[in-house]
């Protein structure tokens, strides 16, 4: 099926590709991060658009998706440092997805929520269950995306599910995924040496399984001992896919908790050992805080066990010292103490770059404006220069570059220096009863405030047609990308429909060839047929002997042949559990040791053959190409089959009575398929000449039958001479074989054709 993952890197990515791809499912990804974030190999087509942008919805149409999982409350590409403004983003991009997926009316969308939902619920004296205003943008922006989600659910009547994860935690790759409890408690140590725990107010709410669709639904209780089950990512994962994977979900609401509870106490006395362990010291202490304590929840995940039947794999006890380990071993690149510095120190350059910005044009204008004081000091009673009005241009000066803002603190300096000037002469009392002097500073600034106006305006205006025009450039980009993975996924699709090697029409009519050889050369043909629509060199084909060996049959090189003529498959443990479960092999790591792609031909239950492809282009190795391996499998499965019951009922006119020696007429047949086929270079095999010595046949079948193989035939030509032919065996093998006849007392040299 295809899936389409909606969040940011991170180890929940990453370990849902893992799992995605591992089972055969296409994979899509969105993501809001840039182009200079990881891209994961196995994801067929990376989108990197934000999430309220109006190209969702037309990703939605290209992808189609059987499923969607957005990883909501896992999703780290939104900031909650920015409080409201992310919630409000937060919750425009849900409804952005929501809006886009009901308009597809396919498939499933999963919504990942986590147990902070509920952090708004406390516990009275009384201890009952009751709502307070804590302020946690996160959590009600998380349980507004649930909200929405139900709403979606009961509107469209869509396939929505959500899923409350417990206290998820696993190993980090990145800072903002150490905000579980026991990161937090392993970070602490790991900074501080001490573990504070809550004290004797610090109760778990438990909250039972929703029983309608709302957060607040549900039953709630106390518990005392405060203990809660968290979610390691393994485990998780498997979960979500479970449900993504199911045919149909019950419920709207699951919540997802691990198999075992522990406390916080428990938690620090695991994450003390294995810090002791690895330092060689007790330097971690556990402390109770009495006057600290919180009201935590605890998701009760019943219901959604039941449904599932999944268990739990990673235990507390197992999982949270080795998370203990990878944060003490990277530390530094986790320690909030250190975060928390370098962040106070970018904080104050900040502030101060931004005083300094706001400061400039202020400064500007006192520096300025003690030349214009000069110069309009020196203008009056000068001849020339006594009608020009210098703070009349300084005015207009600042509202030109600066806009009203300016244009008004420079006619207030101006003003003053007006006056200033006027007090040479006159008293102040004098300067401030003269109407000329208010007929200026009106004038001064009724011009300054008209022009800086009119700058500002101007600017707004440029602003508005430059942020439309990016917008709009912005817009055609998207349009772009994402007619260009349009138009490669087309491209992928159109080469399967015309290329003619994988057309359904060529398989058959290349693979039907096979029913046109003697049954005993279909196995040498078939890696012909095979290297031809697999368009590789280098194929090889393995009957198997028993339920360890199989002996190679037929090759169509060097390469091909590197496994040798026999091979204990089980000892090749990825190819085994492939085949053994009726699946292709791909060999997704590049190991030398192993072939590209392998897959077994099967009759009944019975393993017969094993197919093996050693030389493939990795952009060929693909889920298609493995279907084409076994669907090409398949077809010369029954041609080989049809040779094989042949052969079988013929068995008996084959073969000299009570003996393994093969009549004149059949081995003279087998003969000539062998050569024809090394001629092709197809297989090896090397035929010798007996000399009895007087024997009976039955006596020399009697005593070669231990000295050959299986694979190797014993046969009589037209004039009652014995032969051996050997399989899969060139000169040099035939030479060690002949010294072993030798040996038992019978004469024999190698030669190239059967005397006629």
């Amino acid at each position: 099926m295809d899936v389409l993952l909606i969040g940011s890197t991170g180890n929940l990515m990453q370990k849902l590709v893992d799992k995605l791809d591992k089972e055969k499912h296409r994979i899509f990804m969105l993501t809001e991060e840039g182009k200079d974030t990881l891209s994961y190999r196995r994801v067929f087509e990376t989108y990197r658009f934000d999430y309220d942008n109006a190209c969702i919805r037309e990703i939605f149409n290209s992808v189609k998706p059987d499923v969607t999982i957005f990883l909501g409350a896992y999703d780290w590409n939104f900031d909650w440092k920015g409080g409201q403004a992310s919630s409000v983003k937060y919750t425009s991009s849900v409804l952005n997805m929501l809006m886009a997926y009901a308009a597809q009316q396919k498939g499933r969308f999963i919504y990942l929520s986590s147990d902070e939902v509920f952090s708004g619920l406390g516990v009275n004296a009384k201890l009952e269950v009751v709502n307070h205003t804590e302020e946690n943008p996160k959590a009600q922006a998380v349980a507004m995306g649930e909200k929405l989600c139900l709403d979606y659910r009961n509107m469209v009547e869509g396939n929505i599910v959500v899923l409350r994860l417990d206290h998820l935690y696993g190993i980090p790759s990145r800072t903002e995924e150490i905000g579980n409890v026991c990161a937090q408690m392993c970070m602490q140590a790991i900074d501080t040496g001490e573990i504070t725990l809550d004290g004797d107010r610090g109760i778990f709410v438990e909250v039972a399984e929703p029983a309608v669709e709302t957060i607040n639904a549900g039953h709630f209780t106390v518990d005392m001992e405060k203990k809660f089950s968290p979610v390691y990512l393994a485990d998780a994962v498997e979960y979500i896919y479970q449900v993504a994977a199911a045919e149909s979900c019950k419920r709207p609401v699951y919540q997802v908790s691990g198999s075992t509870a522990v406390s916080q106490a428990e938690i620090a006395e695991l994450i003390q050992q294995q810090l002791k362990k690895k330092s060689g010291d007790n330097s971690v202490s556990i402390v109770e805080d009495l006057e600290k304590g919180r009201n935590s929840v605890s998701l009760a995940g019943f219901d959604f066990m039941e449904e599932f039947r999944l268990r739990a794999f990673n235990t507390p006890k197992k999982a949270i010292p080795k998370l203990a380990e990878f944060l003490q071993k990277n530390s530094a690149r986790f320690s909030r103490r250190t975060d928390a510095d370098a962040n106070l120190v970018e904080k104050m350059k900040h502030g101060f770059r931004e005083v300094m910005k706001a400061m400039v044009p202020f400064l500007e204008n006192i520096i300025l404006f003690i030349p214009f004081f000069m110069l309009n000091n020196r203008a009056v009673g000068s001849a020339y220069f006594d009608r020009l009005d210098f703070y009349l241009l300084y005015v207009l000066l600042f509202a030109i570059v600066y806009g009203q803002q300016q244009a008004i603190f420079s006619s207030l300096l101006a003003i003053a220096g007006y006056c200033f000037r006027q007090m040479y002469q006159r008293s102040g009392f004098d300067v401030m009863l003269d109407y000329n002097t208010y007929v200026w500073m009106a004038q001064l600034l009724i011009l300054g405030l008209v022009v800086g106006y009119m700058r500002d305006q101007l600017k707004s205006i440029r602003e508005e047609h430059a942020g439309e025009i990016q917008f709009l450039t912005k817009q055609l980009e998207d349009l772009a990308d994402i007619n260009g993975s349009n138009v490669r996924v087309k491209d992928v699709l159109s080469d399967h429909l015309i290329n003619q090697n994988d057309s359904m029409g060529k398989i058959y009519e290349i693979t039907s060839e096979l029913g046109r050889y003697q049954p005993v050369e279909v196995l040498f043909y078939a890696a012909e047929v095979l290297s031809k629509i697999m368009r590789s060199k280098d194929v090889a084909i393995y009957s198997v002997a028993n339920r360890s060996f199989a002996r190679l049959f037929s090759a169509t090189s060097d390469k091909a042949r590197r496994l040798g003529n026999s091979v204990n498959y089980t000892d090749m443990t990825e190819l085994y559990e492939a085949i053994i479960n009726h699946k292709v092999y791909i060999n997704k790591d590049m190991k030398d040791e192993y072939p590209l792609m392998a897959s077994a031909i099967y009759e009944g239950e019975e393993m017969q053959m094993i197919l093996m492809v050693w030389d493939i282009p990795w952009e060929r190795m693909t889920l298609g190409q493995a279907d084409m391996l076994a669907i090409v499998g398949s077809l010369i499965q029954d041609a080989v089959l049809r040779a094989n019951h042949y052969m079988t009922l013929l068995e008996q006119q084959r073969y000299i009575p009570g003996t393994r020696i093969l009549e004149p007429d059949a081995f003279e047949e087998l003969v000539s398929a062998f050569m024809r086929a090394r001629s092709r270079n197809l297989t090896a095999c090397a035929l010798l000449d007996l000399d009895t010595g007087g024997l009976t046949q039955e006596e020399v079948n009697a005593r070669l039958g231990k000295l050959v193989r299986q694979t190797d035939y014993l046969g009589q030509d037209a004039k009652g001479n014995l032969h051996v032919l050997l399989a899969n065996t060139d000169v040099k093998g035939a030479d060690f074989v002949r010294r072993r006849f030798l040996d038992a007392g019978l004469g024999c040299q190698v030669e190239e054709a059967l005397a006629v």
